[in-house]
Formats: structure tokens, sequence, C-alpha cells
């Protein structure tokens, strides 16, 4: 139970320190503009998986920022690990959340299922 408790509490600072790093440290405009939407921690505290989301709709422009984010990660993770106070700091990895596309994509069905029968 505690251990679950820390997990969780490890991960919501990770994720406050990681938003925070990118608006104020990260000068690459490639990431200007994204939203972290959660962090997924291994269970011993060793792997971070940063999802995040951006606007942009479009795939090269996606692509970008991506690349940008994988640029920034070695910055990034030695931000990270001056502000926890983990033994060890995890490694990050950055992945788009597709959730909001997911989403859209079930309103854009249901609508269509809706006009269908009316």
């Amino acid at each position: 139970m505690a251990n679950q408790q820390r997990h969780g509490r490890v991960q919501q600072e990770i994720l406050r320190n990681v938003t925070d790093i990118l608006q104020k440290e990260v000068n690459d405009p490639r990431v200007q503009g994204i939203t972290v939407t959660e962090v997924e921690l291994t269970g011993d505290l060793q792997d971070a998986t940063v999802y995040y989301s951006s606007l942009n709709e479009d795939a090269e422009e996606n692509e970008n920022i991506q690349k940008g984010l994988d640029k920034a990660t070695g910055l990034v993770q030695s931000q990270v690990g001056q502000r926890l106070t983990t033994y060890h700091t995890p490694r990050l990895v950055f992945k788009r959340d597709k959730s909001i596309e997911t989403g859209n994509r079930i309103d854009e069905l249901l609508n269509k299922i809706k006009d269908q029968d009316e």
C-alpha cells in the first residue's frame, strides 16, 4: 500500500517537473504548445513513459514535435534528476497520447450513426 502511494507521488512529481522544464527550460520551438497528459512509471521506478498531446493534427508537424522531444530528452531527464529525491533518475521516453484523437474519432462515428437514424 505504501509502495503504491509512493509510486503515485513519484509519477505526479515527474509529470509536474517535466511540464515545468518543457515550458521554462527547453527553447526548442518544436516542443512549445504541447501538454503533458500522463506519466507511466515502472514498478522499479527505473523507466517513465511521458505521454503528451498537442492541438496539431498534421502528421509531419507531429513528427517534428517528437523529434524535438527526443532531442530534449537528455536535458529534461537531467533536470528531473536534480529535482527528484529518488536514488535513481527514471529514464524518460516521450510518446504521443492518442486518446484525444481516439475520442474525436468515436464522436464522429456516433454522429454519423445518429445522422443515419434520422
